[in-house]
């Protein structure tokens, strides 16, 4: 089996079994948003920036950690959300897999501009599938954040917050198409 062949089917295994996943702590009571560079996991938060509103990220990068997403969550508070951050630009693929809360999925290219959102149901294992084969990143929120916040495809996310947090996570944003311009 060629190299590419085998880094093609390691991706698609991968997106197969992306799913929302289970954080380490609930949100509720005061949380402490991640600053600095002793942060590994996903139990931290991160402020993100889309278009003009802020919400409160943890940050998906390992195979692990994609898998898991938001599985068994029912504490995802209203202005809260999971980013999943890709190497290279791909066709996402998400299911709801053990995952209790309604949520929208938005996906996002390269450049941080927003091109598709859909409403993912509770325990519905349907993949939900992005039209377009060009997004690096996926961040899922309560359902309806989106329309609430009168966010749209074409507006931008803060592609500096996603550096900062892969940084703060021990991550090169330049290795996951996550570096500003």
């Amino acid at each position: 089996m060629t190299s590419l062949l085998a880094k093609r089917l390691l991706l698609l295994a991968s997106l197969l079994l992306v799913g929302c996943a289970k954080a380490a702590e609930p949100t509720t009571g005061a949380v402490k948003i991640a600053t600095g560079a002793d942060v590994r996991g996903t139990e931290a938060w991160f402020p993100l920036t889309v278009g003009e509103k802020t919400l409160r990220v943890q940050l998906v990068v390992t195979l692990d950690e994609q898998q898991r997403g938001l599985m068994g969550r029912r504490d995802l508070g209203a202005d809260d959300g999971m980013i999943f951050v890709y190497p290279a630009p791909q066709e996402m693929s998400f299911w709801m897999r053990g995952t209790p809360t309604p949520l929208d999925i938005g996906f996002f290219k390269e450049d941080g501009t927003l091109g598709e959102v859909y409403p993912m149901y509770p325990f519905d294992e349907t993949p939900v599938k992005s039209v377009g084969s060009d997004y690096t990143l996926a961040l899922e929120t309560p359902q309806g954040w989106f329309a609430q916040n009168g966010l749209k495809p074409g507006v931008k996310l803060k592609l500096a917050d996603v550096a900062a947090a892969l940084r703060s996570r021990g991550f090169k944003p330049s290795r996951y198409s996550a570096e500003p311009r």
